[in-house]
């Protein structure tokens, strides 16, 4: 920490490709409270996605204001009545009393069936190699369009499917703790977090996953949608 009490800005990272892991290490090369990190906490975990990204998209909306037992039992209905597979298609042709009879409310009919009418008239874009054209930006102003999905749902899916590397949610509140604590100030605006997050490009994914590690670790916050299981999905704020 700087005499001013902000936190230490490492020199910028190249932007070469790396892996999170190897991200992690170059990060740390240059910052001391990420080398900290990395030698008490691990390389940073994002796997590999194992559903499709309309799919990690459908799980979120479902998940939203429930507890984890009742948010599974309620997707596994909703997975039979649509025959076993989350699809536009899918979602578009069932009716909203099937929907309300796996438990669904109201309001995540209508926020499914919105994204599952926004995929189809191209509204979303979900193909893996238009995506791959689109910048983290774009994908954003495209999700939160979908009623229903915020910006928090729209950056977890870029870090944990699309295993973006520089996204940085700073309307996190344990990414906010994570870093007050982990950097030794008092925790963050999202305005300062933003800022202070400058340093850190074009690895912010890995920052802000060390942040929720060490909320977690250090201060015995709850396990979050992201340091809950390796799948980094689950219920959180949107």
């Amino acid at each position: 920490m700087s005499a001013d009490g902000a936190a230490a800005r490492p020199a910028r990272v190249s932007p070469a490709k790396a892996s999170p892991a190897g991200a992690a290490r170059l990060l740390a090369e240059r910052d001391p409270v990420i080398a900290r990190l990395l030698a008490e906490l691990g390389p940073p975990s994002f796997p590999r996605p194992t559903e499709t990204h309309f799919a990690a998209l459908v799980r979120p909306i479902i998940y939203q204001q429930l507890a984890g037992p009742a948010a599974r039992a309620i997707y596994a209905r909703m997975v039979a009545a649509l025959g076993g597979e989350i699809t536009p298609e899918g979602l578009l042709a069932i009716s909203p009393e099937d929907l309300r009879s796996a438990g669904l409310s109201g309001n995540k009919v209508l926020s499914v069936k919105d994204l599952a009418a926004k995929v189809a008239d191209g509204t979303v874009i979900l193909d893996p190699r238009r995506l791959a054209r689109e910048s983290d930006q774009e994908i954003v102003t495209r999700l939160t369009t979908v009623r229903g999905i915020g910006k928090w749902s729209a950056e977890i899916f870029l870090m944990f499917q699309l295993r973006r590397l520089d996204v940085w949610p700073t309307g996190d509140l344990v990414v906010r703790k994570g870093f007050g604590l982990t950097w030794r100030i008092p925790i963050p605006t999202p305005k300062q977090l933003d800022a202070l997050g400058e340093a850190y490009h074009p690895y912010r994914s890995v920052v802000a996953w060390y942040c929720w590690r060490a909320a977690q670790v250090y201060a015995g916050a709850a396990a979050t949608a992201v340091t809950a299981k390796p799948s980094g999905r689950g219920k959180a704020s949107a």
